[in-house]
């Protein structure tokens, strides 16, 4: 194939994808003042409560993980007063909010295209805008937002459990005494770290939510494109927390520190 061809043929793929995720975006930014608050409510329990034990699950997994190799490096330089504000800051600024969305990217992303390329093919949105019913403000901006509240929230809850089980596993298996652990953390940690993984952590969920989004109202062709529409919604929603975590670190990091 010719280059040339295949570089504009890339540029175009991207171009409309692009324009699509924009165009969700600012649909949904319109009909913020018009959300149909039951089906806010729903969606909110639909992706954030039902969401709640795999993000505890990640939270210990993550916080013990983390401050055990914390300890192990900071045993080996003679700075072990300094383990928990390693542990912390690596769970708030990185692996909290990466490992949480990829997760969530995976559930809520995949949910969310699965649902919306079911009323897509099912023929539903095109009967709603058939009796002059906007399917976007009644059931799609709703779980835009919705999505994008819980992947915050979760975060903010996943840090917390994360800092208790990181304390926790350093008295029980570093035998790193706890008022140790917490002054580390009040010495050394602010709330601007705290701050800019939540800001992380809102920037993922947002591209979760409008990236499953698009994909689902894109979705065509019967069972087969609802599937496509679930397995295509993990894969770009990876991505675009990878390329996120890239794009924020530096600009976050200056204008917090």
């Amino acid at each position: 194939m010719n280059p040339v061809r295949l570089l504009g043929r890339l540029v175009l793929v991207v171009s409309r994808g692009a324009g699509a995720l924009a165009l969700v975006l600012a649909r949904t930014l319109l009909h913020l003042p018009r959300l149909r608050r039951h089906e806010l409510l729903r969606a909110l329990v639909h992706f954030g409560f039902d969401s709640l034990p795999l993000s505890l699950g990640v939270a210990v997994l993550t916080g013990a993980t983390v401050v055990l190799q914390a300890g192990v490096y900071a045993e080996r330089f003679g700075a072990r007063q300094y383990a928990g504000w390693a542990g912390g800051y690596a769970v708030l600024w990185e692996f909290g909010p990466l490992l949480l969305g990829l997760l969530l990217a995976a559930r809520v992303g995949a949910r969310n295209a699965a649902e919306l390329a079911l009323l897509q093919v099912g023929g539903t949105l095109e009967g709603l805008r058939g009796i002059s019913l906007d399917p976007f403000r009644l059931l799609v901006a709703p779980r835009v937002v919705a999505a994008t509240l819980s992947v915050a929230a979760l975060a903010g809850l996943t840090f917390m459990v994360a800092v208790v089980v990181e304390a926790t596993v350093a008295f029980f298996l570093l035998r790193l005494p706890i008022r140790v652990l917490i002054d580390s953390f009040a010495d050394l940690l602010t709330w601007r770290d705290a701050l800019g993984g939540l800001c992380k952590s809102t920037a993922f969920g947002l591209a979760i939510a409008v990236v499953s989004t698009t994909i689902g109202l894109r979705a065509r062709g019967g069972a087969t494109g609802v599937g496509r529409a679930a397995a295509a919604s993990v894969v770009a929603g990876a991505f675009a927390i990878f390329a996120l975590d890239f794009a924020l670190t530096g600009p976050l990091t200056r204008w917090l520190t």
